[in-house]
Parts: C-alpha cells; structure tokens; sequence
C-alpha cells in the first residue's frame, strides 16, 4: 500500500513537472513570436535611442548612467507619492500597520541615495566599460536575437542571488555590521529609495557589482544589459516598498528581513533555502502572505477573516 501511494505521488509530481515544462515552453515560444514578430519596431526604437549618442564609449557610460539613475526615480515615484499623501486604499496593503514616513529621515534618504548615484555610480559604469571592452561585449547598432536576451539575463538572475546573498551575509558579521550595514539597516520600515540607501562600501559590493556583473559575465548587448539593469531596479525597489499590492512580486520576505534582521539574506530566496536562513520567517504569518496576489482585498485582510472564521 505505502509502495502504492509512493507511485502514485510520483505520478504526480511527474505529471507537474511535464506541464509546467510544456507550460513555459508554451509561454515562451509565444514571447519569442512577439518579439520576432515586432523585431522590426524593436530595432528601429533601439536605432532612435543609440543615434542619441556619438560613440560606443557615450552609450556604454553615458547611455548606462542615465538608464540606471533616471529609471530608480520613475520607479520610486509613485510610492514617494504614497508614502507621503497615504490614501486610504494603499494603506490597506502596508505592511508594517504603524509605520509612517518621517520627513526629516526622507531628506536624510534622499541625500544619501543622491551621493551614491551621483558619486559611486560613475566609477562601476567607467569599469564595466572596460571589462565590456576586453570582454567583448556587443555595444553595437544590431539587437541579439530572443534566446541570446533570454539566457544572458536568466544567468545575470542567478549571478545577482549568489552574489548579494553571500555579501550580504558578509555584511552582517558582527565585527563589520556596525561599521557598513547599519546604515541600511537605520530603515526597519523600508520604503523604496532606501533600496540603495547603503554605506558606499555596501552600496559598491552588494547594490552594484552583483547587478553589472552578470552582463560582463555573459558579454550581453548593451541593450539586453539596460533591460536586466531596469528588472533589477524594479525588483528591489519592489522589496524595499513596504506595500504588498496585488500584481506585483511580494515584498513580504526582504520587507521581514528589516525587521527581524537575521533572515531572508537573498533575492529569490534560493539560497536562503539552501542555508536555512530562511527557517524563522517560515514560521510567520509573514511566508503564509509571500506569494504575487491578484485579489484587491489585502492578503492581512483575508488572513484575519480566515482566523475569525476558525
């Protein structure tokens, strides 16, 4: 009976397993039909843009700097205004209930954030240049084809995790913790500019070199190395937001990470996994929310609806 049940639960988990593969294949072989269909109007935009700048050496560092920097502000727009205006609706999906954004550490926020773009940013994109260079990078007028986008930024996926959980982790070493992270960690409530709110050591080995690192790594197309640059933006401002609406990635882990301190190091949570430095999060109301939601009704909502209910 037990050698029954193992069978057929590998039936199962087998069955899953080749739909989900038929599903992703599915999925991208209509994406790749997209942007083989419309590569014409991908080019001729990527043609615009890379007309703007006279040489390879202004795209790469001046294109890359603009891309970088302009994009963290659009990002972090709406949620300024949220933070700062709190309409009712939003503040239905915050997710630390008491907190409330204190003008005079915005300020304090913004300066920071400010120096270490305007200051820290140029060097990394003047080094990343240059690796390109010896790397070979595509800095060129062409665009890669679908697949070569698609593997160079599911690896830059990968770089990135090993990368910022491992020095973030290092960052928390009890002998470095109070001279670098700390300052990061001054946000227990963390709204979205304090993504990069960091020391300048910080911000250079766990904001910026696991991002650039994996385009180098690969010698990605300048294009596709903007396209990861603006998906990684977007992820940890995401994670930094301290709002957990429906349609976007969940913030719930990094945002758990703040206020406990001693867990959830990574960005896809994979390696917290591995190392078990997820274990205590596991165990909180916190996880059973960690999901993309697709309800309007706050997921706080419906778990103390769920706990009346009992």
């Amino acid at each position: 009976m037990l050698r029954l049940r193992s069978l057929l639960l590998l039936a199962v988990v087998a069955v899953g397993f080749a739909a989900s593969i038929s599903s992703l294949d599915v999925l991208s072989w209509q994406f790749k039909r997209f942007w083989n269909g419309s590569r014409t109007l991908w080019q001729y935009l990527w043609d615009q843009v890379y007309d703007c700048f006279e040489s390879e050496w202004q795209i790469a560092f001046w294109g890359s700097f603009i891309v970088n920097n302009a994009l963290f502000w659009v990002f972090n727009l709406a949620f300024i205004f949220i933070d700062f205006l709190e309409p009712k609706w939003a503040l239905k999906f915050k997710i630390q209930d008491a907190q409330r954004l204190d003008t005079k550490r915005f300020v304090k926020a913004v300066i920071r954030v400010v120096f270490n773009q305007i200051v820290l940013t140029p060097p990394v994109v003047y080094f990343s240049y240059k690796v390109a260079l010896w790397r070979g990078s595509n800095l060129g007028r062409e665009l890669p084809s679908f697949e070569e986008a698609v593997l160079h930024i599911s690896i830059c996926i990968l770089v990135e995790e090993v990368m910022f959980y491992y020095s973030h982790r290092m960052f928390h070493h009890p002998k470095i913790y109070k001279y670098i992270h700390k300052v990061h960690h001054e946000w227990t409530s963390p709204i979205g500019i304090v993504s990069i709110y960091a020391h300048p050591v910080e911000h250079l080995l766990s904001n910026l070199l696991p991002v650039v690192s994996g385009p180098l790594l690969c010698g990605s197309h300048i294009a596709v190395a903007w396209l990861w640059y603006a998906l990684a933006i977007f992820s940890t401002t995401i994670s930094h937001c301290g709002y957990h609406f429906p349609l976007l990635p969940s913030p719930e882990a990094h945002d758990y990470h703040h206020y406990a301190f001693n867990n959830c190091f990574g960005v896809l949570g994979i390696l917290d996994r591995f190392h078990g430095t997820d274990a205590q999060f596991r165990n909180t109301k916190a996880y059973e929310r960690h999901f993309m939601t697709l309800s309007l009704v706050p997921l706080k909502s419906l778990q103390s609806e769920n706990a009346k209910s009992k």
